[in-house]
């Protein structure tokens, strides 16, 4: 059972080394709450408003035109 716990050890010390020595984005410090991190920028936000639009539009016309 000891061999099992110690091989885990050096696996994820291998693992963690391996990966912080390739250039992987490793952040062991925690849990981030950095809100402005995560909002889309003005120009993203008005494209995805306007596809949604878009989708709206085209998915009501069929169907009013059907109606008349």
């Amino acid at each position: 059972m000891w061999k099992l716990i110690v091989g885990f050890i050096a696996f994820a010390a291998l693992a963690l080394y391996i990966l912080t020595k390739s250039g992987g984005n490793i952040d062991l410090s925690g849990e981030k709450h950095d809100v402005a991190a995560h909002e889309p920028s003005a120009s993203e936000a008005a494209a995805a408003g306007t596809a949604a639009s878009a989708a709206v539009t085209a998915a009501s016309a069929p169907a009013s035109a059907a109606s008349q």
